[in-house]
């Protein structure tokens, strides 16, 4: 065991499944105390310990916003810490996150703890899905669209509802979101 440098890409929503750090838990005992405090820190708040929803699910819990969040940065540390057990000291040397995952970077970079981190995840989490549930609202990825492209399906599909761009993954892919409406999926077939 020797140190060595390592370049963290850390998960956003989405990446949550059922069983997700089981393996973690099962072959490290610092995973393991991950998982341990996060269900101290959270308490009942979200109805079942985290450890137990990460493993049990279910998925349509699982995947609510408000248990996906902790979810998934809880995995992350724990993934990170049972990687440092088994292979001795890892130096971050960098690390970056998509959405959610800035967090587990920045946690990871030694800007907060792992406590003050989880409590900032759940809290986002438990806003978000808050948010979620008093607007009505979706969201698609245009595959193959361009900026200009994607502003023009939301001018002729937003029926005077809102529907903009909002957010750009990667050349080709633009993602458009706003107010649910009867035939918006009707419109992308």
């Amino acid at each position: 065991m020797g140190t060595s440098q390592a370049i963290f890409l850390c998960p956003g929503q989405g990446s949550q499944s059922v069983a997700m750090g089981k393996a973690w838990m099962a072959a490290s005992e610092a995973a393991r105390r991950i998982f341990a405090e996060a269900d101290e820190i959270l308490g009942d708040d979200l109805g079942e310990p985290l450890s137990r929803l990460c493993l049990e699910g279910p998925a349509e819990t699982l995947n609510r916003t408000d248990v996906a969040q902790p979810a998934i940065y809880v995995c992350s540390v724990a993934s990170h810490r049972g990687l440092i057990e088994a292979d001795g000291e890892v130096t971050v040397a960098a690390a970056a996150g998509l959405s959610l995952g800035e967090y587990t970077a920045l946690h990871l970079a030694g800007v907060f703890d792992f406590a003050e981190g989880l409590r900032l995840v759940a809290r986002r989490g438990t806003l978000m899905q808050a948010a979620a549930e008093t607007c009505r609202g979706g969201m698609v990825a245009l595959i193959g669209a361009d900026e200009p492209a994607a502003e023009a399906i939301c001018g002729e599909a937003a029926e005077g509802k809102v529907l903009v761009c909002a957010n750009f993954n990667a050349p080709g892919q633009v993602v458009i979101g706003g107010n649910v409406f009867k035939d918006m999926h009707n419109f992308f077939r």
